[in-house]
C-alpha cells in the first residue's frame, strides 16, 4: 500500500495537486485565449476574464473545501496524540482557527477578482498568506513540543525550512 493511501493523508496530496492544477488550467486558458502575457502574468491576472475566471474560482472554492478538511485533520491528530498536555492543545485551537481563516481567504481570492473588488481580493491574499504563514509557524512550533514523543527532529526541520521558505516568497512579493 502507497503512503497516501493510508488513512487520510490523501488529503494534502489532494489538496497540493489539486492547488497547482487550478493555477496550471487557469493560466493555460488565458494564454490560449491571449488573455496574459504567457511570460511571467501575476496569478490573479489568470482568473479574472471568463472562462478562466470561472475555472479558477470553482477550483479554488474545492482547494478551500481540501484545505479545510486538511486543517482539521491535522487538528485532531494533535489532539488524540496529545490528550493531557494543555499547552499543545491550546495551540493546536490556535492553530485550527488560524488554518480555517486562511482557508476563508482563498475562498475570498477565489470569488473576488482583482480587477472588481481590488481591496477585498488584498484582504483575501493577505488571509490566506500572511495567517497562512502564521498558522505554518504555529504548526513548526507544535512539532517542536511534541518532539521526540511523537516527532522526530526531522519533522520539525522539515517544517521550519518551509516556513522560512514561505516567509521570504511573501517579502520578496511585498518588495
Amino acid at each position: 500500500m502507497w503512503w497516501f493511501q493510508q488513512g487520510l493523508s490523501v488529503l494534502p496530496v489532494a489538496l497540493v495537486v489539486w492547488s497547482a492544477a487550478s493555477f496550471v488550467f487557469s493560466y493555460i486558458t488565458a494564454i490560449v485565449l491571449h488573455h496574459v502575457d504567457p511570460l511571467v502574468p501575476y496569478i490573479s491576472d489568470t482568473g479574472t476574464i471568463p472562462p478562466e475566471r470561472c475555472l479558477f474560482g470553482i477550483m479554488l472554492n474545492i482547494s478551500t473545501f481540501l484545505g479545510m478538511a486538511t486543517m482539521y485533520v491535522r487538528y485532531k491528530q494533535v489532539y488524540a496524540l496529545n490528550p493531557e498536555k494543555s499547552k499543545i492543545l491550546k495551540l493546536n485551537k490556535i492553530g485550527l482557527t488560524l488554518g480555517l481563516m486562511s482557508c476563508f481567504g482563498l475562498c475570498i481570492i477565489a470569488n473576488f477578482q482583482k480587477c472588481i473588488l481590488y481591496y477585498i481580493h488584498v484582504v483575501g491574499a493577505c488571509l490566506t498568506f500572511g495567517v497562512g504563514a502564521i498558522y505554518m509557524l504555529v504548526q513548526t512550533v507544535l512539532s517542536y513540543l511534541m518532539q521526540p514523543e511523537v516527532h522526530s527532529k526531522d519533522i520539525f526541520w522539515i517544517r521550519l525550512t518551509v516556513l522560512l521558505w514561505c516567509c521570504s516568497s511573501i517579502v520578496s512579493s511585498i518588495l
